[in-house]
């Protein structure tokens, strides 16, 4: 047509995003997998709306074979005319199939098709193969995993989550497997050794959701209230292992119909346990879940793992609401998606297992978020995505748990009620489509009558998060807010933030926005006028001494924002003495001791005062405030080790003496009916007890193990302890004495429970012998260990062992790189094994060494793992340089309460 300029191949390449002059709107999509050859053949029929006048189609594709003659294009108005592209051509950096026509294709709707053949990977991406075991045969099964960008690997398409379609789906599989995709089966054909099963239609939704699954598989099921089918689909013989987590299917899905005011949008709803999977995937209608996180074992399932379970399937089922029905608009948006499951999965648990003081636990989620975030190489939650390969990367503790944290503190900020019915009304308005989170935020404005857009911006648009000063001045609390950075530097963010307040008692509590650099409040006020008398004493200064946990401040109120806050010395000495007069909660008890902390590693505070701080914590027996205390009992062993190593076994022997007081009262046996959070405190505690060489821990550990390797069903050591047992047995192993080594690995083999293999891993590299160490690391790359359970192995290296652990990265860098360079845990390998080293020579030799080895997927980690190493390197100068510490440290070592 004249006038009509001709668009060149080029201007397709290097492009963020699809063009959208051809869209979408229903796949007709057929798979043939062959198990045996690990290969699949297939075609797809898109039903497509050409929006412009256009000679090209350009969509996704990648790893893909696509047939000669076999694409094809026509209209609605004349399927005669069949019009061939004069060029295929398949552009690999950008994962896209253009499609060059010799002629403009009419406006209007048609069909495109496409014959393809492709590998059935071993990369747990794309359409990928899992192996197991049936009957002593180890098999292949087909399966799927898309997000974020892969179902390109498994079929052309628009891969994009805004681009919504509807999609047929028919397979044909050996006669004997079990076929699942989204949607039930309407018609099986059987043909000899081969049947044909064929999928009702999916209502419209993004391709990243598009899941197929074949294989053996045993499989249970139940109904919730309104009918839906929902099944647990495992390996045969495994059933047993699925009740748990399908009651918890069942119950949350009845819940989330009432939270939402919406029902489950599909006629089924299946969940099934994959052996190589990382992680789990919100597939509409057919959730896949690595076993770990769907099977639990009555007596080989730790209570740490019930609660993993419990977890995960509520927020994959949260998905099916905010992810699948709502659809954030791309990926930049990612953490409407993983921020709100984390966030809603845990209000579902707590609905469901009240006793597990759930949001008390919800703080180690915000925890790792502003861990993360306190890094100068953090990222806004809200982040631009150019290419597709930068999206694997931003799965991380910013969109998952400070995107959590944010739902949480606006929650808090505008209460339960108001949100909910927010939410609501949001799920309505976006059902089968797409979102920003500035819609989000529209609703909520809508329904609150809060400047939530102003408030929230502040949070999503900028990366880090504000420290607050408080100073006590007179007859004021004075507040001032500065990004917190762990490095200590000064950053320039300054946020909307939600103060909230409480003094002497939770009786009262006070909120209020801090809008500007700084404010202040007149301690009257915050009291009430009935408090006068409190208020004159305060101000007299001497009356603090006599009763002080009376007249404590404290700022952020059960932690729901997502802020740290650091106290004059006046201010923080009143807390003290609050948490030993057990005036504090333990949301708030928590808070204190993790700002702290925080606090002392960005060099803001002295180590001495740390200490100091956790000495008020040694009759703590609140299992979140507890796992805290030993979190950072064990960073600073380290770091001290590095620091003043003269003072090392005095730093054990004060947190062996913290620690024995909650362990004293659980023991090494469970009670019986004891709770959930005690079986899993006592596993925590006697697990760090060994690891800082408790010798009465130590003995115990090991003689329990032997018994438990002679006798596997013996009841002397129980799921919840043998973590512990397994890290004390490692403490004892050398390459001469290696018993207890060989011993575990026996154990490992023999077992076929995912759970107990990971809890092996995690053990052995725990070991003080670096030569062990070595070999440990070396058994992570053998084909006993399945790729989602490497990172497992990396989680523990003991300090002795990371000078051979970072020595065995580099030498086998380019067998790591080349298995497993294209996905998640490659990136694994780089924190695990770099994050712990502590100076800055070490940080200049990480760089050396990948400045030539950078692939854009890790490049935001190597940056974050780096700054890690430097700000450790600045934790421990500033250690060295702190006078009189040895004597704090040795004087709390052999204090007696």
């Amino acid at each position: 047509m004249a006038g009509t300029q001709k668009p060149e191949l080029h201007e397709f390449k290097g492009q963020p995003r699809l063009p959208k002059f051809v869209v979408p709107k229903r796949y007709e999509l057929k798979l043939r997998p062959d198990l045996s050859a690990c290969k699949f053949t297939g075609t797809v029929d898109i039903e497509v709306n050409v929006t412009a006048e256009t000679c090209f189609i350009v969509l996704n594709a990648a790893d893909l074979s696509i047939y000669d003659g076999s694409v094809w294009f026509k209209t609605r108005q004349s399927d005669k005319e069949v019009y061939h592209p004069s060029e295929v051509i398949l552009v690999e950096e950008d994962e896209i199939l253009v499609l060059a026509f010799d002629g403009f294709l009419p406006v209007g709707e048609g069909i495109l098709g496409i014959g393809f053949s492709g590998t059935l990977n071993d990369q747990m991406k794309g359409f990928y193969r899992s192996t197991y075991e049936h009957n002593e045969e180890k098999k292949n099964m087909a399966v799927t995993q898309f997000e974020p960008a892969d179902a390109r690997r498994c079929f052309p398409c628009w891969d994009e989550p805004a681009v919504k379609a509807t999609f047929k789906i028919t397979l044909e599989v050996p006669s004997e497997l079990i076929a699942l995709s989204n949607m039930p089966i309407i018609q099986e054909k059987l043909d000899g050794q081969l049947k044909t099963v064929s999928f009702q239609e999916s209502p419209i939704m993004s391709t990243y959701l598009v899941a197929v699954v074949v294989g053996l598989f045993d499989y249970i099921e139940d109904l919730t209230l309104n009918g839906t089918k929902v099944r647990v689909y495992c390996q045969i013989g495994k059933t047993n292992q699925g009740k748990f987590g399908l009651d918890v299917a069942v119950r949350t899905l009845d819940l989330y119909e009432n939270y939402f005011s919406m029902p489950y949008s599909l006629p089924k709803l299946d969940m099934i346990a994959i052996p190589d999977i990382i992680g789990a995937m919100e597939n509409y209608g057919l959730v896949t879940y690595c076993e770990s996180a769907l099977l639990y074992d009555d007596q080989h399932s730790a209570a740490a793992n019930k609660q993993t379970v419990a977890i995960v399937v509520a927020h994959e089922l949260a998905h099916q609401w905010f992810g699948n029905l709502v659809t954030m608009e791309w990926w930049t948006h990612l953490w409407l998606n993983e921020g709100f499951a984390t966030w809603v999965s845990y209000l579902a648990i707590d609905c469901l297992f009240p006793e597990w003081k759930i949001w008390t636990q919800f703080l180690n989620q915000t925890t790792q978020g502003l861990g993360l975030d306190g890094l100068a190489e953090s990222h806004p939650i809200e982040v631009e995505i150019n290419h597709a390969h930068e999206i694997d990367e931003i799965f991380d503790a910013i969109s998952y748990k400070k995107g959590a944290s944010m739902i949480q503190m606006l929650q808090s900020y505008l209460g339960a009620e108001c949100f909910q019915r927010s939410l609501a009304s949001y799920i309505k308005r976006y059902a089968c489509s797409n979102a920003k989170t500035e819609d989000l935020w529209a609703v909520l404005e809508e329904e609150s009558g809060e400047p939530v857009t102003m408030l929230m911006n502040s949070w999503t648009k900028q990366k880090g998060y504000p420290v607050i000063d408080v100073k006590i001045n007179d007859n004021y609390l004075e507040f001032e807010q500065s990004q917190f950075l762990s490095s200590g530097l000064l950053g320039d963010g300054q946020w909307i933030v939600p103060i909230t307040l409480c003094g002497g008692s939770y009786v009262t509590r006070n909120n209020f926005l801090l809008r500007t650099k700084s404010d202040r409040l007149e301690i009257l006020e915050l009291v009430g006028s009935s408090d006068e008398s409190l208020t004159e004493k305060r101000n007299q200064g001497e009356g603090d001494e006599k009763n002080p946990e009376c007249f404590w401040y404290k700022i952020n109120v059960d932690q729901t924002g997502f802020y740290r806050v650091k106290y004059d010395d006046q201010l923080a000495a009143r807390l003290r003495f609050a948490i030993e007069a057990s005036c504090l909660s333990a949301t708030d008890r928590f808070g204190i001791l993790d700002d702290s902390h925080a606090l002392c590693m960005a060099c803001k505070q002295t180590l001495s005062s740390l200490l100091s701080l956790m000495d008020a914590y040694r009759e703590e027996l609140d299992y979140t405030v507890l796992s805290c205390l030993i979190t950072i009992c064990s960073k600073i062993a380290k770091i001290t080790a590095d620091a003043t190593p003269e003072s090392s076994d005095d730093i054990k022997q004060f947190f062996i003496n913290l620690l024995q007081f909650p362990a004293g009262k659980l023991g090494w046996q469970p009670s019986s009916g004891e709770s959930h959070l005690d079986a899993m405190l006592r596993g925590d505690l006697l697990t760090a007890l060994a690891l800082f060489g408790h010798d009465v821990t130590l003995t115990e550990a090991v003689r329990q193990f032997y018994t438990f390797v002679d006798d596997r069903n013996t009841s002397l050591l129980p799921a919840d302890t043998r973590k512990a047992a397994y890290v004390a047995v490692m403490q004892t192993v050398t390459t001469s004495n290696r018993s207890g080594y060989e011993s575990l690995l026996k154990v490992y083999r023999e077992t076929d429970l995912s759970q107990e293999k990971v809890r092996i891993l995690r053990s052995l590299a725990s070991c003080p012998d670096p030569d062990i160490v070595l070999e440990a690391l070396n058994f992570l790359l053998s084909s006993e260990v399945r790729s989602q359970d490497i990172f497992h192995g990396l989680a523990g290296i003991s300090r002795e062992g990371r000078e051979i652990a970072w020595r065995w990265l580099k030498d086998n860098w380019d067998h790591i790189l080349k298995t497993w360079g294209s996905g998640f845990l490659i990136t694994s390998f780089i924190s695990a094994i770099v994050s712990p080293f502590c100076s800055n020579e070490k940080a200049d030799e990480v760089e050396d060494f990948f400045a030539s080895r950078m692939k854009p997927s890790m490049a935001r980690t190597l940056k974050q793992t780096i700054e890690r190493v430097r700000i450790n390197a600045k934790w421990v100068q500033s250690i060295k340089n702190e006078k009189c510490l040895g004597e704090v440290i040795k004087e709390l070592a052999h204090r007696k309460h």
